[in-house]
């Protein structure tokens, strides 16, 4: 990489292990032991690496606009797809007040069945049954 300093970025970034720094019009090996460059090698501003129309700079920030921006779409599925469920399947809760619901439903109906036929038993006793 060292033999493409002062010479143009394309030529260094054509080699992938290169990183070209234009403030100082160097080219160099890119540290793979580290993801950003560090600042005494080369500032992220003028640092390029694969392309030269985009610096370290504008590309930390454009991945982490995308980054975040998916990270805050699989966010709003999760939410939906968990509030989808839950409104969909009634939970343990709800389907034990429906039976019991439904009990006391059928308790009722048969009080009342109960009550009307004690009440037209006293009604025959004394003769007087509704016609």
């Amino acid at each position: 990489c060292h033999q493409y300093t002062n010479r143009s970025c394309e030529e260094c970034l054509k080699n992938v292990t290169c990183l070209w720094c234009a403030s100082s019009r160097r080219c160099m090996e890119y540290p793979v032991r580290r993801i950003l460059p560090p600042a005494d090698l080369c500032e992220l501003r003028s640092a390029r690496w694969g392309v030269c129309w985009v610096n370290f700079e504008a590309l930390i920030i454009a991945m982490s606009v995308v980054g975040g921006t998916i990270l805050i779409m699989l966010g709003v599925c999760c939410c939906c797809c968990c509030c989808k469920r839950k409104s969909k399947k009634p939970d343990k809760d709800d389907e034990r007040a429906a039976r019991e619901r439904e009990k006391r439903r059928v308790r009722q109906e048969e009080r009342r069945a109960e009550m009307k036929s004690r009440h037209d038993e006293i009604r025959r006793k004394y003769g007087t049954v509704l016609t």
